[in-house]
Order: C-alpha cells, then sequence, then structure tokens
C-alpha cells in the first residue's frame, strides 16, 4: 500500500465493492490504522459477509450500521467512533458510499433523481459535517490553526457491481492509486477534485 499512515479512518459504503477494498488495503498496511470503522447500511444483511469475516480477524477493524442518508443513523456511527477514539480526533473519512439507478436520464423518475441526490451528494455532506463537529470538538485548536484538508477524488470506472466487469480499472488499481494520492495531498490540494491518479479535474 501507499505510505499514508493514519490512526484512525472511517469509511463508508464499506460492505462491497471499492469501499471494502479501502478497508482491506489499511488492514494489509505495514502500518496499520489504529481503527477502521467500516460502515454500510446493514452490517447483518448477505452483502456484509466478506466484512464482518474481516472484522472476526481484526481487532482495529470495528463494523458499524450507517445510512449516510438518515441524519439518526450518522449521528448514533459517530457516537460509537467517538467513544472508542477517547478524545484523539478522527484522522480519515472517505465518503465511499453511493447508489446509482441503471436507467438513462430521459428513463429516470423524479423518485430515481431524488434518491441518487440523496445518497450521492447530501449523504456525504452530513457525514462529513458530522465527522468535522467531532474532530472540532476533540482538537478544536489544532483544527484552528492547521485547518483540515478536504478533496473529491474520481476513482475511474472500476470493476464493481456498479461500474461492471467492463470496466477497465480493477479496485487493487484503483484503490491504490487513490491512496497513494491520499498520501501526497497537501494544503495546495484542498478543495480540488483529483483523479485516482493524481491530477487535477475541472469541477
Amino acid at each position: 500500500m501507499a505510505d499514508l499512515q493514519v490512526g484512525s479512518v472511517l469509511v463508508t459504503g464499506s460492505n462491497r465493492g471499492i469501499g471494502l477494498e479501502l478497508v482491506k488495503k489499511f488492514l494489509e498496511s505495514p502500518v496499520p490504522p489504529d481503527w477502521v470503522f467500516a460502515t454500510c447500511r446493514d452490517p447483518e444483511g448477505p452483502k456484509a459477509q466478506e466484512l464482518k469475516a474481516l472484522a472476526s480477524e481484526h481487532s482495529n477493524l470495528m463494523v458499524l450500521q450507517l445510512d449516510v442518508t438518515n441524519h439518526s443513523s450518522i449521528l448514533e456511527a459517530a457516537k460509537k467512533v467517538e467513544s472508542k477514539l477517547d478524545g484523539s480526533g478522527l484522522n480519515l473519512v472517505i465518503n465511499n458510499a453511493a447508489m446509482m439507478h441503471r436507467t438513462m436520464l430521459h428513463d429516470s423518475t423524479r423518485e430515481d433523481l431524488m434518491e441518487s441526490y440523496d445518497n450521492n451528494v447530501i449523504g456525504p455532506l452530513l457525514v462529513s459535517q458530522v465527522a468535522l463537529n467531532m474532530l472540532t470538538r476533540c482538537q478544536a485548536e489544532t483544527y484552528r490553526k492547521d485547518g483540515i484538508l478536504s478533496v473529491a477524488i474520481h476513482p475511474g470506472w472500476v470493476q464493481t457491481d456498479m461500474g461492471s466487469m467492463a470496466a477497465p480499472l480493477t479496485k487493487d488499481a484503483s484503490v491504490r492509486g487513490m491512496l497513494r494520492v491520499l498520501a501526497s495531498l497537501s494544503e495546495k490540494n484542498t478543495g480540488t477534485m483529483m483523479d485516482w491518479e493524481g491530477n487535477t479535474l475541472p469541477w
């Protein structure tokens, strides 16, 4: 894995695809995080079995229920994360959870569009807001002085359930690339959108 070393990381949508691969890479790191918080909508469901198996093998992995479209669910997950960190602060939040309707725009209903917007836009904003509030409480002076880096990273077209097996990128290649990008970030990158290879993209 890239030389990205963090004390704690939270990944949303981590029961499959890119999210699950991110969790695996953090756990396989030569210097793994003290805590990896892997969240998904239904941790007890059939699509989370591989994630649960990982949790049984790694004491630093905590699987949490978190629905990015449900504010109460986000707050409940934040409480559990905060209780484990004991005031040390959450170092990295990866807003990976997303959904897609496999329809053309002209075939999409209002409900389809609202569900996509709720999951892919509003959800990540709510998760980031709660994480920021928690970080501010834990390390107010540090973050006032240093600021918090925030970037959007395009993972590429990846071989996942959403991307399909026709995609040119494997999950391994995409995640390794994104982790290299995260490890190279500085203040000049905050507020930008980048791809998995580190190229800056236009908004």
